[in-house]
């Protein structure tokens, strides 16, 4: 005898069975999302106070650009290795040591600003420490998330995680900022609070992890994560895509001056410049949520780094502050578009064993795309000035995503998250 069903809008089918897609019944997702919520939240106060307080102790703004840079270093050395380790153990394991590990570096701050012996040399040896800590924290984050949810959920699960993020890149710095108000010590065990919190989520959350072999660190795996990518020409499209368009467009490095001397504002038309693109990643990660991409996605996410290249152009010329803050705001919500796509396909496309060093290596390429594109921001800035290097960005960006839809062809034809062959 054949039950009849009626697949509700927030159903999927999976084996022939439906299974409500609504993330919020998934009790793995949620605790994986409150967890990144509070542990993104506490790093966003985190950057706050600790800029704040070097700057205070150093006046000095190379210190505080230093401040960036000993944490980039160690976690740019560090990553490929944490991706090998990260295919070889529990994932939920390394997120929550490497949370504790933040918060242990954090209380170290809180402790030592309130008994008045914070120094700057001991800033940059905790900001090292939070480096190499989130060189393994990221990409097992990344690699975790696709097995707590059904691969037809995860493009969902993703986009909700990522507004998440970007929430909190609004909220944190405003709220770290009031909590500096009371003191650095404050702020900092606040920050260490969100990281504890964020670990007992972590606890709690048990996935079904199957143990593999144990292989030893040698070049080839350090390196398949790499590998895999450039043999997968979805994969390497959608990445270098991505950090071409971060490379050029990054406009939002010149905010300061524009802000100033463009639209002639003052600190607040400088803050709400810098929440637009969030608030627009925000809104379009929330829609995304609701309304998955279910075809063409390869040439949405085209016409979203397009997007994203004519509004960096619109914001390179307009003088007005409001013209300004709409074009951030679309900015920002065509990036996360990209950013959805480009994240559901290298983790639907890699196989469960690779997910560590392939997250490992998306990581590198993307961060690396977010610190150069500042500086070469910078310096076409300083040879051309600051609105032709905006504009020239957004040109720049616009011929990329021509060049790369004739260079990758199976990209720009691509129908869906899923492809064929996954799916059957």
């Amino acid at each position: 005898m054949t039950e009849e069903y009626t697949k509700r809008p927030c159903d999927v089918i999976i084996n022939g069975m439906a299974v409500d897609s609504s993330l919020f019944k998934h009790p793995l997702f949620m605790r994986f999302w409150l967890g990144q919520i509070a542990s993104s939240l506490a790093f966003q106060m985190l950057v706050v106070g600790i800029g704040w307080q070097m700057y205070d102790l150093t006046n000095s703004a190379l210190n505080l650009g230093l401040v960036g840079l000993v944490q980039f270093l160690p976690q740019l050395a560090l990553t490929l290795y944490a991706g090998h380790v990260i295919d070889q153990y529990n994932r939920r394991t390394i997120m929550l040591v490497c949370r504790v590990v933040m918060a242990l570096t954090v209380l170290v701050l809180a402790v030592t600003s309130f008994n008045g012996t914070i120094s700057a040399h001991l800033i940059y040896g905790c900001a090292a420490m939070l480096g190499a800590t989130r060189a393994f924290e990221m990409p097992a984050t990344q690699a975790l998330l696709p097995n707590l949810v059904e691969r037809e959920v995860l493009p969902r699960a993703m986009a909700l995680n990522a507004s998440a993020r970007e929430a909190t890149v609004i909220a944190g710095p405003a709220l770290g900022g009031l909590i500096y108000l009371l003191g650095a010590g404050v702020l900092y065990g606040t920050s260490t609070l969100c990281f504890l919190i964020s670990s007992l989520f972590l606890f709690k959350l048990h996935y079904a992890y199957q143990g593999r072999a144990r292989t030893p660190v040698t070049l080839d795996t350090l390196f398949g994560g790499i590998r895999f990518i450039r043999s997968n020409p979805v994969i390497l499209g959608s990445i270098s895509l991505d950090m071409v368009a971060v490379l050029l467009g990054g406009a939002t490095a010149l905010l300061p001056i524009v802000a100033r001397d463009i639209l002639h504002t003052g600190p607040w038309g400088l803050g709400l410049l810098r929440c637009s693109p969030a608030l627009g990643a925000v809104l379009m990660s929330l829609y995304l949520a609701r309304h998955p991409l279910t075809r063409n996605v390869g040439k949405i996410m085209f016409a979203a780094v397009a997007m994203f290249g004519v509004a960096t152009i619109v914001f390179g010329l307009s003088s007005n502050l409001y013209l300004s803050m709409m074009a951030l705001l679309v900015l920002g919500a065509s990036d996360m578009v990209s950013v959805v796509i480009r994240s559901s396909l290298v983790q639907l496309e890699t196989p469960d064993e690779m997910r560590g060093r392939v997250s490992a290596a998306n990581s590198i390429f993307i961060g690396t795309s977010n610190q150069l594109g500042e500086f070469e921001s910078g310096v076409t800035a300083a040879w051309f000035g600051v609105v032709p290097a905006i504009v020239l960005g957004g040109i720049g960006t616009l011929l990329v995503v021509g060049v790369w839809m004739q260079i990758f062809p199976l990209l720009t034809r691509r129908q869906t998250l899923t492809s064929a062959a996954q799916s059957a």
